[in-house]
């Protein structure tokens, strides 16, 4: 909990100087993060150096630096890389990029959610869906499919923190409260 909070506080600073600086920037700074966290998904050798209490904040900043310069990162984000090295919380980079792209998909008006079936949908199916929901919604949306066959049929859809579960599960659960309360 308490690294959700730190990482919500870094990300919320980096975008508000991407706010003054522009929608590029933030484009910009949103890039730069993801490519940061690739590297540092594709080599375990940069992740555990970036994490290794016996380097110095120093000498990731070094580090930090070189990989920033191949990644064609600003100036502004090298900077807040070498905050992260200084304040020793380069372990929250997953955190800050995701509560990062978080503030950006809401700067965007774009709202995530996810469709649960008990059966797998074709992708034509996915995309009637998701225009369907978008027209409702009257915003852009980002659905991730989900199948769990332990819902029976129907659907379960959580956009944002909203969640309505039309599955046949749930409909069976309220019959059955029905049943036994006798009405």
């Amino acid at each position: 909990m308490t690294g959700n909070i730190i990482a919500r506080r870094y990300a919320k600073a980096l975008f508000d100087l991407g706010r003054k600086r522009g929608s590029a920037a933030l484009e910009d700074y949103a890039a730069s993060l993801s490519a940061l966290g690739e590297a540092l998904a594709v080599s375990g050798d940069l992740a555990r150096v970036l994490r290794d209490p016996v380097f110095s904040p120093r000498e990731k900043c070094r580090v930090l630096e070189a990989l920033g310069q191949k990644l064609g990162a600003r100036e502004e984000m090298l900077n807040f890389w070498r905050l992260l090295a200084d304040k020793n919380r380069l372990a929250e980079l997953a955190g800050i990029a995701a509560a990062f792209g978080e503030l950006l998909d809401e700067e965007k008006g774009i709202l995530h959610g996810r469709l649960c079936t008990a059966i797998p949908l074709d992708k034509k199916r996915q995309a009637a869906l998701t225009e369907v929901l978008r027209k409702k919604a009257r915003r852009e949306l980002a659905i991730e499919f989900d199948v769990n066959p332990e819902i029976l049929g129907g659907v379960v859809l959580t956009l944002g923190d909203r969640v309505l579960d039309a599955s046949l599960r749930a409909q069976l659960s309220l019959l059955q409260d029905t049943i036994r309360k006798g009405e």
